[in-house]
């Protein structure tokens, strides 16, 4: 509601000024050539970070200082805090990172965006910068209509600089022409209240635009035309720094709790560092004089000052943060909580932010499907045998874990099945397949996405195998006939041996022979149907087991050799793998 406020605001204000003075259309149009050009950047870049990129962001995060300079160094080549705020969102949210990582990411990302008013300044303004604009639209044109990926990406990235040098370019122009008509350094404020007045302005102006870089390039390209004084300029570039992180709050307010986190982390930073700098405006104003004397920046080169003045800034405000990281993580891990307390039948890991990108997308399915296999199908299968979950995963041999669990727990597998496993169930489907229409996957990473549905599908097919065997197992858990109790014996034996297996398969770290094992005991399913079958004719014969007991005992020989193909199977798919989903491919890893 605010955010549409807002934006209809802006609409009606700029078409009045619009209509009121055609030479400010000159200068809008070259705001909004800009913005386009930021736009197809990060588009472009997007194509890019599908894996290195964010494998490097992944694996950065361990230390504060790397995380810090991890993300400075990419949103300065990429030219998008955003598409490093979105990343950071969705690593956080998949639980590929923690939360002081991604504050170490979002500090650095606004030392990363002083990058552009350097290119601006140092660049931009300095040559006739139209006569390089052009040839990069022509030629990321050319490329964006390829239908190779990386080619794309990279006319987008072309076309985007193409783009953005010209609306440089157009803005200028726009500020030449508009100075013979209105001088705004009649409208200078000096002192500190000029400081303030004009910092709101700045505030205000990014609000509009939405995009800090973007009121930089504004500010940079006034300056140089000499439209605003170098002081208020100071002033309007401290406001834009504060004004973005209004951007960051409206953009959170629809967020999942790892968004509201950031957003208001990234509002604590920008507005201490703000405050500070408006305070000690002046004794940093004179820092930057004599800076610009050690780097040989004339003394009325004010758009490379102001660049530096920025980058001093943002610096200062990172330098400052470091040592509160932890307690700011605290108070945003105690204000911004997850639900309470979710139900059975909900999933504990999908959220839309994680279907930003690929990684943290797989991720979450494999997090999410290992939860339901843990905490759902394992239980089940388990009281289904009459055994308790802790028996199995104990040290007790299971000849006397089977002898021991004798007393019937009355497990309804179909209602178990309706509240803890078929909601959940669908949610991972939806969200895969949300993923593999939406997302730009590699072969390999559909095929991971795949192999995820199908452990899903296969833990159905075992809940519906055990749920037979249930009830026969409940019939002749205590039965006066020894024989069909030890065969039924046998079969509980034969489960809960996998289970256990796979319990140490997926806990141990050295897992290699409970691989094995496990391919061992998927082999021993295959083939047992015959020899089992032999061995019931020989009950039957010998007038040791009723034609209804065989009957019954046949099928569930049927379901467990299943069952067992099916757990390993699962197994082997959620706990076979390393940790390769944000590479652009994924292999499968050895067990070690």
């Amino acid at each position: 509601m605010i955010r549409r406020a807002i934006f209809y605001t802006v609409l009606i204000a700029l078409a009045v000024l619009l209509y009121l003075n055609t030479n400010f259309q000159t200068i809008s149009a070259g705001i909004a050539i800009l913005l386009f050009g930021m736009i197809m950047l990060e588009e472009g870049f997007k194509v890019f970070t599908k894996g290195p990129l964010q494998n490097f962001l992944k694996k950065a995060t361990d230390k504060l200082y790397k995380s810090i300079t991890a993300g400075a160094l990419v949103t300065a080549l990429i030219q998008s805090s955003s598409l490093v705020s979105v990343i950071t969102i969705s690593f956080i949210s998949a639980g590929l990172i923690s939360l002081s990582g991604g504050l170490g990411l979002i500090f650095g990302a606004n030392i990363g965006t002083t990058a552009t008013a350097w290119l601006v300044a140092g660049f931009g303004l300095k040559f006739k910068i139209s006569a390089l604009a052009m040839p990069m639209l022509v030629f990321g044109i050319i490329f964006s209509f390829q239908k190779k990926a990386s080619l794309k990406g990279l006319g987008n990235v072309l076309a985007g600089l193409g783009f953005f040098f010209l609306g440089i370019h157009f803005m200028k122009e726009g500020f030449d022409v508009f100075k013979d008509y209105i001088d705004l350094t009649q409208y200078a404020i000096p002192g500190f209240f000029g400081v303030m007045v004009y910092a709101g302005l700045g505030i205000i102006i990014t609000t509009i635009l939405q995009s800090s870089s973007a009121t930089l390039a504004l500010i940079l390209t006034a300056l140089s035309v000499g439209q605003i004084e170098y002081e208020n300029a100071l002033a309007l570039a401290i406001g834009a720094n504060i004004g973005t992180t209004i951007t960051a709050i409206l953009g959170s307010l629809s967020s999942n709790v790892a968004g509201k986190r950031l957003a208001v982390a990234h509002l604590i930073f920008n507005v201490s560092a703000g405050l500070i700098t408006l305070i000690l405006i002046f004794p940093l104003a004179n820092l930057v004089n004599i800076l610009a004397e050690w780097f040989q920046i004339s003394a009325t080169d004010y758009t490379l000052k102001l660049a530096l003045f920025h980058t001093i800034f943002n610096v200062l405000g990172v330098l400052l943060m470091i040592p509160f990281v932890k307690r700011l993580e605290t108070f945003l891990l105690r204000v911004f909580k997850e639900k309470a307390q979710k139900g059975v039948d909900e999933p504990k890991f999908l959220n839309e932010a994680v279907l930003e990108f690929p990684g943290s997308a797989i991720t979450t399915l494999i997090k999410e499907s290992k939860y339901l296999f843990k905490n759902a199908v394992f239980e089940i299968v388990a009281h289904a045998l009459n055994i308790h979950r802790e028996d199995i995963k104990s040290n007790l041999k299971l000849k006397k874990v089977i002898k021991k669990s004798n007393i019937l727990f009355e497990t309804d597998i179909r209602e178990l099945y309706t509240t803890r496993i078929k909601h959940i169930y669908g949610e991972i489907i939806k969200f895969a397949s949300k993923a593999q229409s939406t997302l730009s996957l590699t072969e390999a990473q559909n095929r991971e996405i795949a192999e995820i549905k199908i452990a899903n599908r296969r833990m159905v097919e075992i809940i519906k195998d055990v749920n037979e065997l249930s009830r026969n197992v409940t019939l002749y858990l205590n039965s006066e006939n020894p024989h069909i109790k030890k065969e039924y014996d046998k079969l509980r034996k034969r489960i809960a041996k996998v289970l256990r297996i796979i319990y140490l398969f997926r806990t141990e770290k050295e897992n290699r022979k409970y691989y094995k094992t496990l391919s061992k005991l998927k082999e021993e399913a295959k083939a047992n149907v015959y020899k089992e079958n032999l061995d019931i004719d020989n009950l039957i014969r010998k007038d040791l087991i009723t034609v209804d007991m065989a009957s019954s005992l046949v099928n569930d020989n049927d379901n467990v050799n299943d069952m067992i193909k099916n757990l390993i199977i699962v197994a082997e798919l959620l706990y076979g793998k390393k940790d390769t989903l944000l590479e652009n491919g994924i292999k499968k890893a050895p067990i070690d």
